[in-house]
């Protein structure tokens, strides 16, 4: 890879690529993605194409201390948060994931907080939010579902092919979610 921008060739070279997840256990946050993109794919990173507004609106809601880039996922440990993703699989849009494919990353995501035990899940994306566990009406913010005894909570996707969301308005949603993690509001309901 030249510098931080994979060529054409790594970033075709990257679908079906998997990465690595960025989790502990008892995270305050584990934050699930959909599925990697090809420029996460060839790069290692979550979030890593520079029009995703993860990073930035992380820090803008205050979870992190500064904005952090994809290359420091790891720091995200000593905050108490994490990163997975619902499919391992990279692609080059969510859109090529199969209703199946997010089933089953339901159940992986579940296997995965019941051993690594987070406060919450934020999955970010409701789309898939609502085909990986079956909830057609789910809208943001605080589920009524748990997973084990960890809360869930949806949070809109902040890819750049997102953009009826501004950087703010994510914002605002990632900053209803930290104020609820800094309130200790009670979210272990099983």
């Amino acid at each position: 890879m030249s510098g931080d921008r994979p060529s054409a060739q790594e970033l075709e070279a990257a679908s079906g690529a998997t990465i690595g997840d960025v989790l502990a256990p008892g995270l305050k946050v584990l934050f699930c993605g959909i599925n990697p993109g090809l420029w996460s794919g060839a790069t290692g990173c979550h979030f890593a194409r520079p029009g995703n507004r993860f990073w930035p609106v992380l820090h803008a809601s205050s979870f992190t201390p500064r904005q952090l880039a994809p290359q420091e996922q790891s720091e995200l440990l000593e905050l108490g948060l994490g990163i997975t993703n619902l499919v391992d699989r990279a692609t080059s849009k969510a859109a090529e994931l199969t209703d199946e494919e997010l089933q089953a990353g339901a159940q992986a995501l579940s296997e995965k907080v019941q051993r690594y035990q987070p406060q919450w899940v934020a999955v970010v994306g409701i789309t898939a939010y609502r085909a990986a566990f079956g909830a057609k009406r789910a809208t943001f913010g605080r589920q009524e579902r748990t997973i084990g005894e960890a809360g869930v909570w949806v949070l809109p996707n902040p890819s750049g092919l997102n953009a009826h969301w501004s950087a703010g308005t994510l914002a605002a949603e990632f900053g209803q979610l930290r104020q609820a993690v800094m309130a200790g509001e009670e979210c272990r309901c099983g």
